[in-house]
Order: structure tokens, then C-alpha cells, then sequence
């Protein structure tokens, strides 16, 4: 206090108030500057000044001011301005912040001015980075590790408060965050020995935005919004392990962990009672927790495609000292403690159980019919691709489970030695009450053994072996045997009703046996043609043949010996019937087959003959003006060549010159030859097949009398060689267009050696219904020398009859990659040397020009190989003189994989729409063509 008083600041400060505001002052408040820098606490420090102190300063105030006014350096302290009163300080508006408010707001104007100087400081003193130093990414903000289209692993953990869900799939986790156990329950689990340092779960930037959503509590759900933990999936991901603090998300409903590397599961995760679907597929078990076939509302499980040898359902119930209903509460809780209620028999509510592709055993299963055994509720299991063996007693226990729907064992290794005839003597009946399909595909069990065990009192519903894509009505049991052939509804009920013809055609003749005599015409009239054929033997084309022509010769005799006994009884005599002398031909009505077998026109070959010579003898009786010859199957007259001798041979080449020189099909300017495509045969009255789907090919097509004659004498292989090379023009023919000729899919040749066609450019087989071999038949001049027929590949064909080909269209036919080898394709696209000048005319022509346009659209190809090896011959060299196809189509096929190689291959023209691979994209081709898509082949080769 003594200090204060000889101030004069402090004497001159009492009287301040007797001053006018006009008045300039500067000493009196210019002493306790240190007590005027907080304002508000001087106000609330200083205390009030007493009458006597006012007193005591009032007195020398004026002295002391004068003096200081006169002489201002004696005190530079006291020249600032004067603060404004306290009482005239306006409110401020703005609401104060904490002193916590205002640390953070300085921290981060503090960051945000270093993140403004760093690019140059780095510039000057960090030269580590090369990437600073390139001008385009110099100044630029620095890259922000954001995984786009879904949140962070952390991000996605905080979210989950709030909806119960969590979806860690896909991320390449070897185990669960410990940031799951953390942010949801509050603690840290154990560190792993499979992952003793977990990765980093956040990037930079989504660690920054949590960390400030959290502190500003936004992202953080209140106590009341928190939901608990039900949903819970991790799969394709690397777990190894889990953690056995799993077990205290009790709220856990469904755990999906497939396709992982899970080997075994801590004993805990039996403690999730709340569970009802979990999905462990595709990982590595091998066990699983003993309690874990307690859990009671589990109702789906999937353990597919793992390496478990036993399914133990009892094993937690037939333990040594186990006691199911001491099992349902914890012994050391007490009213406070967590409870974990389990279930009293395996699996209560499960009804879905899928175990296939496992190492499982019929034996490994426990099934025992004394104990708990299989889960009660069971409606589906799925045992395919497993060791079963012998599973008789299995069978038997699931023949009890009365809401089973579905079994499957496809691919399992199981026999007829699991169906014995007495399997389910001693079970109680029926068995499988609900069961509707039983799928043993491609297993060795037989259809004789599944119909010997489940008879009409074993089973309440009808056996089934038809596969359908619809599920199976109630009271039928489905049983898939062998290879799955999926037919239609109208398939199974035509041969139901074929089985229902052939039932009654077999019963009623028995039974009318002995009322009629086996010669009666009545019980033949019972059947169906096609019946009869069959139980004759009549299946092949020779046996109908030698049907008819012995009916034939049998109507023909009994009317000769019918028409003898009638004259003999006129005259008054006797006669036998065998009797050559007596034998009158009487004229009798037949029909159009017995004819054919008469004038030997049962094979293709004679008719085609005949054919041929009724359309010779029509044009040769238009040309002269005589009337032209009827033809030889509608009218039958002795001029007609006899059964045992054939038509002239002279006559067909001529026939065959005539029709082929026609400008019908021949067009002399541009020497195109184009042979009409063949038909369907026509339906006679006759004809014995059995369908019953509607002929609409029959409606479409013409009738046979429709058929031009010129088309008629045309032979029916799809390439008649021999017929076409005999010709005038076969020297000079350019284009061959022999496409549509699906009838006959084979070649007809000469015997002679050699090109036959030497000037051909382009030829055409589309839609010829040819496979990778063709049958082969070789011709003689004569045209009747028919040699066995050969069959031969293709393309070496093809490459051998055409040499000067340019241009080879096979689109829409049954090749196969098979057909397209390396050899084939050499032999057909590539072009040989030239000739020498010392060469004969026939070598020069069998010269190869090279294939220049390659179509093998809509056929059956799967894969390149054959391509691919030729694409290797252009590795280091770019140019290949005897290359020179610029186009290959390739659409429309089954080809699954495009060879980068074929980027090579210096094509124009490369399509490859309408086939099954997915790479390169479509997009490739579409926009940038046939280059774009072989630069983008080689760009992948490289």
C-alpha cells in the first residue's frame, strides 16, 4: 500500500471524474498500465476507493498535472492515449468461447498456414522426393488414399452403431479390426498369434474427418440411438483367426464368414445363442467347437467346400458328466451375471444344412436312431462331393425326419450297396413323408436298385425319374439318377402316353386270344404301324425293304391263285394253286412302294437314275414337239427298265451336263455355278413315324411334284465333284456356291487324281451341316463304280481339292476347335512357292494362292489354339510373304478365351462378335475396329 501512495497517477486518478470528457488528460491512467491490460479483471480485482483516499488525491491533482504537460520527457510512459471508462464499453455480441475453443481454433489456423508454406519449403531444403521435382505434380495438392463408393473400415465400425449392421467384406483383412471390439464394447482384445501387428484400418484423410465429426459429435450416436451388433459380415477377405472375444456381441444374428482362411473357431463363438444363419463356406475347417450343435436358434448353416471329417450333433450331449438342463445357465453367475442359454438337442430350429465338398463319411455323420442324432427340422442337406460310401443307416435316419424336402449327394461316392432290398424293413412306415427330390447325379447309384427299395409301402408318393426345371408337385418324389437331362413338361407326356399305347397294344391281343383265331385281321388292327414294325424287326431301312417286295410277291400270288380256282370251278375242274400252267396275271391296284420294289427303285441311286431320265425324255419331247414321257413313279409301263437291270449309265452324264449347263444355276459372264439347296424328303400316305409335335416342315415345303426336274437329277451330296469337274465349264469356274445343301453331307469325287477345278476363286459351303470329317465316296467315270465311302478331315480336304481358293465361307456348319489344328490351318490359309518355268501345267495348277477371306461364323468353336500357334510364326517378323488372309470371322461361336497372340496376325478385317468371352471389352472393337482390337491383344501379350 505504501507503494501505491506516492504515485502520482494514483492522486491524479481520483479526480478524473471532475473533469470535463473534453479535457485531455494523458497522465492520469498512464501508471497502472500492467493493471489495465485485462480489463475484466480489473474490474473484478480492483477494489473501490474510500472517501479518505479521494480525499488525500484530490488535493494535489492540479499541481501534478501541470508540471507533467510542460515537460513531457521527463515521462514517455505516461503519453498513450487514455482507455475509454469501463462503463462505456459496449457489450459484445459474440458469445465467448473456452479456453479450449480457442487452443483448437489456433491449432488450426497454425496448420492451415504451414500447409500453404510446405511446397516451398520443400522446394528449397527437401530434394528426397523425386516426385517434387516433375513440373506437372509440382504445387498440386497431395493425393488423398480414399477407397471410392464405400466408406473406410473405421467409418464403416462407427456407422454400425447406429444400424445394427456392419459389412467388412472384400478388403483383405487378416483378422476383425480390434477398432470393432473398441468402438462397439469399450476393450481391447488380444493380440493374435496368426496377426501379431494388425494393418492400419483408415486412410489420412478419413482418420482427419472422423477424428473431428467425433470430437465435435456428430458421427457419434447417443445412448439411446446405439443399437447392439446383429448383422455381421466379413467374407472374401484373408482372416485367419478370430478373436474369443467375439462372444460378447450377444446380439449376434448372422455371421457370414465364407471364403476366408478360417482353420478352426475359438471355443467362445459357441456362446452367440442368438445366432440363425451362419455362412462359413470356403475356408479350412476342420473342427468345429463342441458346443457349437447347441445353438438354439440356428436355422441355416453353410459349412460347404471346408475339410470337416464329422458332423458330431451329440457330441455336446453324450459328453462324459454332461447335464443338459445343469448346461443352460452359468454356475459361477449369480442374479447380475450374463447367461448363455443353450439348447437341450442338436440344432433345434436348423433347417438348411449345406456340407457339401468336404471329407465327410456316412459313418462320420451322427445319425444314431437311439440318440439325439440329426437335427429334427431338418428340410434340406446337401452331401455332394463327399466320401460317403456305404449309407444304408443314414438313409434309414433320414427317412425319419418328417419335414426333409430335399437330398442331395450329387457327385458322392455312393453305390447300389446303399439300397439294399430290405433297408427299411424293420423302419417304421411310410419313410421321407415330405421328401420331394432326391438328387443322386452322376453317383453309381442305378435306377434298378432305387425302384427295387422305394416300393408303394415304403413310400406314400409316385417315384420320378423325369427332370424338369419346375419344382415337383406334392405326393411325387423326384430321384435324379445318372446325367441330368432336363426335358420339357410336353416331352414326359408324350412318353407317358407312348408307355400307355404300348401297355394296352401288349394286353389286348392276350386277352382276345381265345375268342379269335391268330389269323384274324382284328388283332392286327389293335396296333399301331410302328408297333408292329418293331416286334417284325422292321427298324432298319433293308429289313422294310425286304418287307415289301415279299408282300408284294405274296399278294401277288394269292390274287393269281384266288383268280385260277374261280376259272377251274367255272369249267368243272380242279385245279392246284401251284400250278404254273393255270397262273393269268390279273391286273391289280398297288400302291407307290410296291411299285418302287418292282422296278428296283428302293435304293436313292436308282430313283435319283429315274429321275434323271423322266426329265432327259421331257426336254428331249419339248425340243422335238413330240409328246413327252410320263414319268416312271406315277405311271408303271412295261417300258420301264426291269428290277434287275438299271438305267443306262450313258444316260446320266448327259442328263447331268444338261442340267448343270442350265442358266438356271449356271451364269456363263460371271462363271458362277450355284446348285439349289436341298429339301426335306416329302411325307407319303405311307409313311410309319410316330410324332406328336405338328410337321410344319411339311406344310412349308412344297410337295415333291412341285420339285423342278432340273433339281431332281442334281446328285445329293452337298458337293458333287465328280458331276461338276466332268462339265465344260469346270476350266474356267470362279465362284461355287453350294450352301443350304444339308440333305446328304458328304463328297463325291473322282477316282482320277488331281485339281479339278484349278481356276476356282471363291467357294461357299454355308449351312451344310458339316462336321470336322466329312464322308468321302469316290465315283467312277461310269458313274455306277461306287467305292466304299471314307471319312477325312475337312480343311487338309478342302486345301487339297481348291488350291487357287481365295475365299472359303464354312459359317454356320458343326466344326469344332478339334477341326482347327495347327497343320489344317497351315495347309489351307498359307500359299506355297511359284512355280519354275520348267514345271508341267497339272503342278503349276495344284499351287497354293493363299486364302484371303476365312468365314467360320456360327459353328461350335471354344478356343484358338491352331490360330494362336500360326500367330507365333509372326514373333520377330512382322512380314511373311505366304500369309495373306485379311479377313477371319470368328462370330458367333462358344470361343471363351481371345489369345493375346492373335494380335500378331496382320488382319484387315477381325470379327469376333456373338461369342462367351468377357476380355477384351466390347467397347474395344466397336469404337476403334480391327486395329484397336489387335493393339489391344498385343498390348496384353506384352
Amino acid at each position: 500500500m505504501a507503494s501505491r501512495l506516492p504515485q502520482p497517477s494514483s492522486r491524479t486518478g481520483a479526480r478524473s471524474p471532475l473533469k470535463s470528457p473534453a479535457s485531455p488528460s494523458p497522465t492520469p491512467r498512464a501508471v497502472p498500465t500492467p493493471l489495465a491490460k485485462p480489463r475484466i479483471r480489473t474490474q473484478s480485482a480492483a477494489p473501490t476507493p474510500s472517501p479518505r483516499q479521494q480525499t488525500l488525491r484530490s488535493q494535489p491533482s492540479l499541481k501534478n498535472v501541470r508540471p507533467a504537460t510542460r515537460s513531457p520527457t521527463k515521462s514517455p510512459a505516461r503519453r498513450p492515449p487514455p482507455l475509454p471508462a469501463e462503463e462505456d464499453i459496449p457489450p459484445s455480441p459474440k458469445p465467448q468461447l473456452s479456453i479450449r475453443e480457442q487452443i483448437a481454433l489456433k491449432r488450426a489456423e497454425a496448420k492451415k498456414a504451414a500447409t500453404k508454406t510446405s511446397p516451398a519449403g520443400s522446394i528449397n531444403g527437401d530434394f528426397a522426393n523425386l516426385e517434387n521435382a516433375s513440373p506437372d505434380t509440382f504445387n498440386q495438392p497431395p493425393p488423398v488414399d480414399v477407397d471410392l463408393g464405400r466408406w473406410s473400415i473405421k467409418e464403416t465400425i462407427e456407422r454400425a452403431r447406429s444400424s445394427g449392421a456392419i459389412n467388412l467384406s472384400s478388403r483383405d483383412l487378416p483378422c476383425l479390426p480390434s477398432a470393432l471390439f473398441e468402438i462397439h464394447l469399450g476393450i481391447k482384445p488380444e493380440p493374435l498369434k496368426s496377426v501379431p501387428v494388425e494393418p492400419p484400418i483408415t486412410t489420412a484423410s478419413s482418420t482427419d474427418g472422423s477424428a473431428i465429426r467425433k470430437k465435435g459429435g456428430q458421427n457419434a450416436p447417443s445412448w439411446y440411438e446405439a443399437q447392439d451388433l446383429e448383422i455381421l459380415k466379413a467374407w472374401s477377405n484373408e482372416i485367419l483367426e478370430l478373436q474369443p472375444e467375439i462372444s460378447m456381441f450377444g446380439s449376434l444374428k448372422t455371421v457370414d464368414l465364407h471364403n476366408n482362411k478360417l482353420t478352426a473357431l475359438p471355443d467362445s463363438f459357441a456362446d452367440l445363442t442368438a445366432l440363425t444363419v451362419v455362412d462359413l463356406s470356403h475356408n479350412q475347417l476342420t473342427s468345429l467347437p463342441t458346443n457349437f450343435w447347441a445353438l438354439p436358434n440356428l436355422t441355416t448353416l453353410n459349412l460347404s467346400h471346408n475339410a470337416l471329417t464329422a458332423l458330431p450333433f451329440s457330441a455336446p450331449f453324450v459328453a462324459q458328466g454332461s447335464n443338459p438342463l445343469g448346461r443352460t445357465h452359468d454356475p459361477r453367475g449369480d442374479w447380475f451375471a450374463v447367461s448363455i442359454t443353450r439348447a437341450t438337442e442338436p440344432l433345434p430350429r436348423l433347417t438348411v444344412l449345406e456340407v457339401s465338398h468336404n471329407s465327410l463319411s456316412a459313418a462320420s455323420i451322427d445319425h444314431s436312431l437311439d440318440g439325439p442324432g440329426l437335427p429334427a427340422l431338418l428340410t434340406r442337406i446337401d452331401l455332394s462331393e463327399n466320401p460317403l460310401g456305404k449309407s444304408d443307416s443314414l438313409f434309414r435316419a433320414l427317412g425319419r425326419l418328417q419335414r426333409l424336402k430335399e437330398i442331395n449327394m450329387e457327385r458322392a461316392d455312393v453305390g447300389d450297396e446303399s439300397f439294399p432290398v430290405n433297408i427299411f424293413a424293420s423302419s417304421p412306415k411310410p419313410l421321407f413323408p415330405s421328401l420331394k427330390i432326391l438328387d443322386l447325379e452322376e453317383t453309381h447309384v442305378t435306377r434298378p436298385a432305387i425302384e427295387a427299395t422305394f416300393t408303394p409301402d415304403v413310400l406314400k408318393q409316385t417315384v420320378q425319374f423325369d427332370v424338369t426345371s419346375q419344382e415337383p408337385p406334392d405326393g411325387v418324389l423326384r430321384v435324379i439318377v445318372g446325367k441330368r437331362v432336363i426335358k420339357e413338361a410336353w416331352e414326359i407326356e408324350a412318353e407317358r402316353r407312348t408307355k400307355l399305347r404300348r401297355h394296352a397294344g401288349a394286353t389286348f391281343p392276350d386277352s382276345s386270344a381265345s375268342t379269335s383265331s391268330p389269323s384274324a385281321p382284328k388283332t392286327e388292327a389293335t396296333k399301331e404301324q410302328w408297333e408292329i414294325e418293331a416286334e417284325q424287326g422292321l427298324i432298319s431301312e433293308g429289313a422294310k425293304r425286304r418287307a415289301r417286295a415279299l408282300a408284294a410277291m405274296n399278294a401277288q400270288s394269292s390274287s393269281s391263285a384266288s383268280t385260277s380256282a374261280a376259272a377251274s370251278s367255272t369249267n368243272g375242274t380242279i385245279s392246284t394253286p401251284s400250278s404254273p400252267q393255270k397262273k393269268k396275271p390279273v391286273a391289280v391296284e398297288k400302291e407307290p412302294w410296291e411299285i418302287e420294289a418292282e422296278l428296283g427303285l428302293n435304293s436313292a441311286g436308282a430313283r435319283r437314275r429315274a429321275r434323271a431320265a423322266a426329265a432327259a425324255s421331257a426336254l428331249s419331247g419339248s425340243g422335238t414337239g413330240e409328246p413327252a414321257r410320263p414319268s416312271v413313279l406315277a405311271t408303271a409301263t412295261p417300258k420301264i427298265p426291269s428290277p434287275t437291270t438299271s438305267p443306262s449309265p450313258s444316260l446320266t452324264p448327259a442328263t447331268v451336263a444338261s442340267t448343270l449347263a442350265n442358266p438356271q444355276y449356271y451364269s456363263a459372264p460371271t462363271q458362277t455355278l450355284t446348285l439349289p439347296p436341298s429339301t426335306p424328303p416329302s411325307k407319303a400316305a405311307h409313311a410309319r413315324s410316330f410324332s406328336l409335335a405338328s410337321p410344319a416342315w411339311n406344310k412349308a415345303a412344297p410337295p415333291s411334284g412341285g420339285m423342278s426336274d432340273l433339281a431332281l437329277a442334281i446328285p445329293t451330296p452337298t458337293l458333287p465333284l465328280t458331276a461338276i469337274a466332268a462339265q465344260p465349264f469346270a476350266a474356267t469356274l470362279k465362284v461355287l456356291v453350294l450352301a443350304n445343301r444339308r440333305n446328304d453331307p458328304s463328297f463325291s469325287l473322282p477316282t482320277s487324281p488331281g485339281a479339278f477345278l484349278p481356276c476356282l476363286e471363291e467357294l461357299s459351303l454355308e449351312n451344310c451341316n458339316l462336321a470336322d470329317a466329312v464322308p468321302v465316296s469316290h465315283v467312277g467315270e461310269g458313274g455306277d463304280d461306287f467305292a466304299p465311302r471314307t471319312t477325312e478331315p475337312l480343311l487338309p480336304l478342302l486345301a487339297r481339292l481348291f488350291p487357287s481358293v481365295r475365299t472359303l465361307d464354312l459359317s454356320y456348319n458343326a466344326l469344332t476347335s478339334a477341326a482347327l489344328t495347327k497343320d489344317a490351318l497351315s495347309a489351307l490359309i498359307f500359299a506355297s512357292d511359284a512355280p519354275s518355268a520348267g514345271v508341267s501345267e497339272s503342278a503349276a495348277a495344284g499351287v497354293k494362292k493363299g486364302l484371303r477371306h476365312l468365314r467360320l461364323r456360327g459353328n461350335r468353336l471354344n478356343e484358338l489354339d491352331g490360330f494362336q500357334q500360326i500367330a507365333e510364326r509372326f514373333r520377330g517378323n512382322r512380314d511373311l510373304p505366304e500369309w495373306k488372309l485379311e479377313e477371319l470371322d470368328l462370330r458367333d461361336n462358344e470361343i471363351g478365351k481371345l489369345p493375346p497372340e492373335l494380335g500378331m496376325l496382320p488382319l484387315d478385317v477381325f470379327l469376333v462378335d456373338g461369342n462367351t468371352f468377357r476380355v477384351p471389352p466390347r467397347r474395344v472393337w466397336e469404337r476403334e475396329g480391327t486395329k484397336g482390337l489387335l493393339s489391344w491383344l498385343r498390348g496384353r501379350m506384352e
